[in-house]
C-alpha cells in the first residue's frame, strides 16, 4: 500500500532529489519484494529516510520521534508520507501497536535502531523497539547500514553507502519468553550485523 503523497514524492520529487543525496546501494536484492519486514537502520541524519524512500519501490512506514508531530502542518505532512509517532525513552504501546498494524497489512515498517541521530557518525546504544515488534508480529528484520564516504558524519549532500544485509528471521532473534535480557541480546545481535556491514564497506573503500 502506498499513500498518495508518498507516490508523488517518490515519482515526481525523487528524480530531482537524487543528485543532492548521492547514494551507493549494496545488497538491494535483500529487500523483500513483498510481505512484512522491519527495515532497521543506523541513523546519521535527516537524509537517511530520504535515501531509503527514493531508492525503494515499496513504501516504508517510518516510526518517527513524537516531537516532529507537535507542529500541525508538519504532522500532516509526515502522516501523509506514512510516518507515525513514537515517544522516545518509554514503552510507547500505541506506537508498537501501530507498527504491528503496518506489518499485518504486509507493508515494510522503518525504524532507526539507535532511536536518535549520531552526533559523530559512531554507533549508539540500540533500542529494543525493533526486536520487540518483530517478536510480537513474527516479522523478519532487514538490517541496514548507512556509511559516509570520506567523512565520519555526512551532511545532506554527502555521499553514503547504503547497505542492505541478509534478512534476520524472527526465530533467529532468540526471544522465547520476552524477557529484558532476551530483548537486549537480540538488539545487540541486530546491531552487530549493522556494524559488520560498516566494517566491510569501510574496508572496500580503502581497497
Amino acid at each position: 500500500m502506498r499513500t498518495f503523497l508518498y507516490n508523488f514524492a517518490r515519482i515526481v520529487v525523487g528524480p530531482f532529489a537524487r543528485p543532492f543525496v548521492p547514494t551507493i546501494i549494496k545488497g538491494r536484492e535483500n529487500f523483500p519484494a513483498e510481505g512484512k519486514v522491519i527495515v532497521c537502520a543506523n541513523h546519521l541524519g535527516i537524509s537517511d529516510a530520504i535515501r531509503l524512500v527514493i531508492h525503494n519501490r515499496r513504501q516504508i512506514f517510518f516510526m518517527s520521534k513524537s516531537e516532529l508531530f507537535e507542529n500541525k502542518a508538519l504532522a500532516w505532512l509526515l502522516r501523509s508520507l506514512g510516518c507515525f509517532p513514537v515517544q522516545r525513552g518509554k514503552r510507547d504501546v500505541n506506537a508498537i501497536d501501530h507498527g504491528g498494524e503496518v506489518l499485518k497489512r504486509g507493508d515494510p515498517m522503518g525504524i532507526f535502531i539507535e532511536g536518535t541521530r549520531s552526533r559523530d557518525g559512531s554507533f549508539g546504544q540500540p533500542k529494543a523497539g525493533a526486536v520487540m515488534i518483530a517478536h510480537a508480529n513474527n516479522a523478519p528484520i532487514l538490517p541496514v547500514c548507512i556509511t559516509p564516504v570520506g567523512s565520519p558524519l555526512p551532511r545532506m549532500f554527502h555521499k553514503v553507502v547504503l547497505s542492505y544485509g541478509e534478512l534476520i528471521p524472527p526465530e533467529k532473534l532468540g526471544i522465547e519468553k520476552g524477557t529484558g535480557a532476551e530483548y537486549r541480546n537480540a538488539c545487540r545481535m541486530v546491531m552487530g550485523k549493522i556494524q559488520a556491514m560498516r566494517e566491510r564497506d569501510l574496508k572496500e573503500m580503502k581497497s
